[in-house]
């Protein structure tokens, strides 16, 4: 039986989800979320650009609150202003691209009950079942020339079903605690959209905290890899690269 939810008070879990025009896909990922019975929880689904809600009509029964971004902001923007809104005592940033039918956070919300911990990753695999490169260490110029270059892409980790500690997490999902996130002023909003999540995990560092990816959660996400494709997101993805690596 699923936990009561936002409606019936503060919810454990606010699930943070934007939609750039997305909404058959967050359709989907709302779907989903109606199996996710081991946390109380809400979601707050922000509209970045104007779109045909109709879709919300089959999710009434959700814990589902709408936000409408006043311009087209960024990722971090948006989930900064999500967090303001949101009640819950931890914080799920999550990709409109998420697909997760087997949800269960509770081995998640675990490890943030460990004080070093402070943010949490599920694992992330592809439709065909693949492991994603979800979790990699901190890139440098000589890393990152290696990748474009060379097409060096093999994965920076590798684990079994036990939870590790990472240096960053991809912002696909991310589980936070309340108080950090609030601490950290949540995500750079410079940086437009690539590389806040870097920048995130690297600051959580700084202050002796762990990023950890927990594996016995799995979250299932096909790369849309825009910025190979779209000039402005490429231009975006090097804007945020140079910031990162010059603090500029």
């Amino acid at each position: 039986m699923k936990l009561a939810d936002a409606r019936g008070g503060t919810p454990q879990l606010s699930l943070s989800v934007v939609s750039h025009g997305q909404g058959q896909i967050v359709r989907h990922l709302l779907a989903d979320l109606r199996q996710l019975t081991d946390t109380s929880f809400e979601i707050l689904l922000t509209i970045n650009i104007p779109e045909d809600l109709g879709f919300l009509a089959a999710f009434t029964d959700l814990p589902l609150r709408v936000l409408h971004s006043p311009t087209a902001r960024g990722f971090g923007a948006n989930h900064n202003a999500a967090f303001a809104a949101s009640r819950g005592c931890y914080f799920a940033v999550v990709n409109p691209d998420i697909r997760a039918p087997r949800l269960a956070l509770q081995p998640m919300l675990q490890l943030l009950q460990d004080p070093q911990v402070g943010v949490c990753a599920p694992e992330v695999i592809s439709s065909t079942g693949a492991r994603e490169d979800s979790v990699r260490r901190f890139p440098n110029l000589a890393g990152l020339l290696g990748r474009v270059l060379l097409r060096r892409r093999a994965p920076d980790y590798h684990w079994q079903r036990q939870s590790i500690s990472v240096d960053w997490a991809a912002g696909m999902f991310l589980l936070f605690s309340r108080t950090t996130f609030a601490g950290l002023q949540g995500f750079d909003e410079r940086y437009h959209m690539y590389m806040e999540d870097v920048d995130i995990c690297r600051r959580l560092h700084r202050l002796g905290r762990r990023v950890v990816l927990q594996p016995a959660v799995q979250v299932v996400h096909d790369a849309q890899r825009a910025s190979r494709r779209d000039p402005k997101h490429l231009a975006w993805h090097l804007r945020s690269t140079l910031r990162y690596l010059t603090g500029l």
